[in-house]
């Protein structure tokens, strides 16, 4: 009996809306993306990253899942012939390690995907990701460095990329590929299916905020203060810095 290929995409909708809702529920996963307070709604964007990224979690998933169970399987089956009351006596510890840690991890993926939102507006990104503890990274383009594509033979197999920001005073990047930690001043947009383009954007942002003078160092020395200015002695990068720190300090205290 061959079933349906309809069938089994409302039992995976069901399945994902009813019974995973139960577990998103209760690690309280975000359903919508991080706001950033004082940007221009009209000019946010907002993505997740692509599906081709979590076929790529599931990928080595399933390949730790080989070989640890077929591992475990393989000394379950000696010990069995072995010493057979010892086998049958161990076995419903074995498998409870070979099948609990599986849907551990299985469940770790989902929720590391569904967690993780980029958020791009017309001042700065954020990023957030995390399981049990949330994340939320937020960069102004005004401190933006260098913006680059990383994609490794797998990654370019399942059509996305890693878009690496980084920001001035930044750390060094440990690692290479997908295994690579990121320390420092670093924001990682992993899991991108139009790298290029996101890359583009955040570029286009930075030159923007350049132009508007929020990068210029010479008029940041020159700024006038009196009774008209709202921030006397600050320049526009330094006013532009404390309103993100006062945007942040709001949403850690709303949390």
């Amino acid at each position: 009996m061959i079933i349906p290929e309809e069938a089994i995409l409302r039992a995976s909708q069901w399945c994902y809306s009813g019974v995973w809702s139960v577990v998103t529920g209760w690690f309280r996963v975000p359903e919508a993306p991080p706001a950033l307070r004082g940007a221009d709604d009209e000019k946010i964007r907002s993505f997740r990253p692509s599906e081709g990224f979590l076929r790529y979690l599931k990928l080595f998933f399933w390949i730790g899942l080989v070989a640890f169970d077929g591992l475990m399987f393989v000394g379950w089956i000696v010990l069995l012939l072995a010493a057979p009351l010892i086998g049958i006596l161990l076995t419903p510890i074995i498998w409870a390690i070979m099948i609990l840690p599986d849907i551990v991890a299985y469940i770790a993926i989902h929720l590391r995907y569904d967690t993780t939102w980029y958020v791009l507006s017309d001042r700065s990104m954020r990023i957030r990701r995390g399981i049990w503890i949330i994340h939320e990274t937020t960069i102004t383009y005004d401190n933006i460095q260098n913006v680059s594509i990383r994609q490794g033979p797998v990654q370019r197999y399942f059509g996305f990329a890693d878009v690496l920001v980084e920001t001035a005073g930044g750390g060094a990047v440990s690692g290479e590929g997908q295994g690579a930690s990121v320390t420092g001043h670093h924001g990682l947009l992993e899991g991108v299916s139009n790298a290029a383009d996101v890359r583009n954007l955040i570029l286009a942002k930075w030159r923007s905020s350049r132009s508007a003078g929020l990068g210029d160092e010479a008029d940041d020395r020159h700024v006038e203060t009196g009774p008209g200015n709202s921030a006397p002695g600050f320049s526009p990068t330094q006013v532009q810095l404390l309103e993100e720190i006062r945007d942040l300090a709001v949403d850690l205290a709303d949390a």
